[in-house]
């Protein structure tokens, strides 16, 4: 359910690599939530550098909602850049498994698989 990858690049270099790699796929990046400093500007004393990516194709957001206005839910794709342990990792929850729990459409689950070989695609570019 979880694609994960280390990279050798600080937290910001590998976010930035993988927004030029989501962005040269056709996809965008409709934010970046900064975990780390919300949570310490929140209080709440939190270390680890840890930028979430919400990514979106429009057509293939467009044929998940045209499919199942339901799957609002899980979108946009959300792809991370965080550190763990000491080191770097970007990864995401697999959208074919996250959809396919939600649905037994064989429509959406086209669109998933697609949508994950770009993502995963995208990931390994940056790392």
């Amino acid at each position: 359910m979880k694609f994960i990858v280390e990279s050798e690049k600080s937290v910001a270099q590998a976010a930035a690599d993988l927004e030029s790699a989501i962005i040269a796929r056709k996809f965008g990046v409709l934010y970046t939530h900064d975990i780390h400093a919300t949570l310490n500007a929140k209080g709440v004393p939190f270390e680890p550098e840890c930028l979430v990516l919400e990514v979106c194709n429009p057509q293939q957001a467009g044929k998940v909602l045209t499919e199942d206005m339901d799957m609002n839910m899980a979108l946009p794709c959300r792809v991370s850049v965080y550190q763990k342990d000491g080191r770097t990792l970007i990864g995401m929850l697999s959208p074919k498994a996250m959809l396919q729990s939600l649905s037994d459409s064989p429509a959406l689950s086209r669109v998933a698989t697609e949508v994950e070989a770009v993502l995963t695609e995208a990931i390994e570019a940056a790392r």
